[in-house]
């Protein structure tokens, strides 16, 4: 089974560099362009089934890169951006100005304060929705999905047993692309 994820178009918190998590933050028009040369990209590509995250961001991607194809986006949350709680909506400067905690020379492994999620349980609910995935899926099939980088780094932790900061070395920028194989 094959997995051709990519990751949603810009947004304004993107250029902004904020932290987006689970705030639900639309394409801007940079993410759009770059949405529709993903479906330039993937148009001859045949899938079996497609999912996204509900945010619409994931949602959108998902749909002008499959609009008028079969299958449709099935929407579902645990494709969601990791959460990042009091940090959503706020820079990198100003979470160590605010936060003690964070060590910006390292980023990660770090701790997310009240209300945010850890890379573990990220973890956690994206191998879920890759077996949800994979259930759809028939034997040699290829899914699509629209997703954030948070998952994106998950995946590689997921299938390719990667550390966590092994996994935070990848870069996944608005609108690329990466080819998984499911087993």
């Amino acid at each position: 089974m094959e997995l051709i994820v990519v990751r949603h178009g810009r947004t304004a918190w993107n250029a902004q560099r904020r932290f987006q998590g689970h705030s639900d933050v639309p394409l801007d028009e940079e993410g759009r362009a770059q949405a529709r040369a993903l479906a330039s990209l993937l148009r001859d590509e045949r899938f079996d089934y497609a999912v996204c995250s509900d945010l619409a961001r994931a949602r959108e991607t998902a749909e002008i890169i499959l609009a008028g194809r079969d299958p449709s986006p099935v929407g579902d949350a645990g494709w969601r951006e990791m959460r990042f709680g009091a940090w959503e909506g706020l820079t990198w400067e100003e979470i160590t100005a605010g936060y003690p905690e964070p060590d910006p020379e390292k980023k990660m492994p770090f701790r997310i304060p009240v209300g945010g999620e850890s890379f573990d349980e990220l973890c956690v609910r994206v191998e879920a929705a890759v077996d949800r995935l994979k259930a759809a899926l028939p034997p040699r099939g290829r899914a699509f999905a629209a997703t954030h980088a948070g998952p994106m780094h998950a995946l590689l932790r997921v299938l390719t047993d990667m550390n966590e900061e092994e996994s935070m070395r990848a870069q996944f920028l608005p609108g690329s692309v990466a080819q998984f194989m499911l087993s």
